[in-house]
């Protein structure tokens, strides 16, 4: 009889021990985060367990740290953790985050490529989405032998870049970058935006290559942000290049002299030396004077037809601009604008 008790006494210890390993592997793969809404975790190459644990703390409202620490023992990750941005949600466990973390199972992010002045600026907007540091993207996009290999000069190279927004991973290397700006500028000009280039040469009286005109393109954005008027300044340039007359934009000059601050070109502005000063010198100047937009290069390939050669800011201040064909009509538009700036003590 004793035996059979015994032998009871042993199912039911296995029973208990089944019920509480099963309670506990329950525990373990549900412990996950109370995050009413999806956060990120980014980690990046200084990071251990330690700080991964720190940020999961700090951002994922953890239900048990102990069971992320349990896994990471068990999945080995301290030898194994991936850069990234790791999405934690309500029904995510702490096993599959480290999981995800283990396989570099992250989430990508939306790059915003923005319409900036200069290639150093682009850098920073850049590097404030991503994890690759800004002076790593300036120094790459400085090197010659890197342009070269993209098929672009210093000059040139701001038009490499398609403002837009992008899906990317957050860890991706700045060569990474650079390849994806390619293929989305490759698929940006398109056969109908190529197509286009032959009627623009004919209205400018001249061969307009894609450079030339995102380097239109580039002073058209620098003279208006009110995309309804784009097609018509750039039209009015194209008519100044036919003629031929000197661009004399005001905003080649500032590019030239390197004041962005600058709010009213002055006489002493015109005199600046360089091949981008319009007044000085004919034509286009040799490369982009900041990232055009899509809007401004559609607007030179889909230019207006007009008879205007002069512009000039209106005197509301509206950031539009008085058109005229006569130079006795853009003297009267100066006037009122050169008014406007006087009574607002603007120099």
């Amino acid at each position: 009889m004793r035996g059979k008790k015994n032998h009871k006494w042993v199912w039911v210890a296995i029973a208990l021990l089944l019920v509480a390993g099963g309670t506990l592997g329950a525990w373990m793969l549900q412990s996950g985060f109370g995050t009413p809404e999806p956060t990120y975790i980014f980690i990046d190459t200084d990071d251990n367990v330690d700080s991964i644990s720190f940020k999961i703390e700090r951002k994922a409202q953890p239900k048990s740290m102990r069971v992320f620490h349990l896994f990471a023992g068990l999945l080995n990750l301290k030898d194994n953790i991936r850069t990234g941005r790791y999405e934690v949600t309500d029904g995510l466990t702490m096993l599959n985050f480290v999981r995800n973390v283990r396989n570099h199972n992250e989430k990508p992010v939306n790059l915003v490529v923005p319409s900036v002045r200069t290639v150093d600026m682009m850098a920073g907007k850049l590097a404030h989405q991503l994890m690759v540091d800004s002076t790593a993207i300036a120094q790459y996009l400085h090197d010659e032998e890197n342009l070269k290999a993209m098929g672009y000069t210093e000059e040139s190279l701001p038009g490499l870049f398609i403002p837009n927004t992008y899906e990317v991973y957050w860890d991706m290397s700045v060569e990474k970058l650079m390849e994806r700006m390619q293929k989305e500028n490759q698929s940006f000009w398109n056969k109908e935006r190529l197509g286009k280039l032959q009627e623009v040469s004919k209205y400018a009286g001249e061969e307009m290559t894609k450079e030339k005109v995102i380097t239109l393109a580039s002073i058209v954005d620098s003279e208006t942000a009110n995309n309804g008027e784009k097609p018509t300044i750039a039209a009015l340039y194209m008519n100044r290049m036919r003629k031929p007359m000197a661009l004399q934009s005001d905003p080649t000059v500032i590019f030239a002299v390197g004041d962005f601050s600058i709010r009213r070109v002055l006489h002493e502005h015109l005199k600046v030396e360089s091949p981008y000063n319009t007044y000085r010198n004919m034509g286009l100047p040799p490369g982009p004077i900041r990232v055009p937009s899509i809007a401004g290069i559609d607007a030179v390939l889909n230019h207006d037809r007009n008879d205007f050669i002069y512009m000039c800011a209106k005197e509301d201040f509206s950031g539009t601009h008085n058109f005229a064909v006569s130079y006795g009509e853009h003297l009267r538009n100066a006037a009122k604008y050169t008014k406007a700036l006087n009574e607002r003590g603007i120099k």
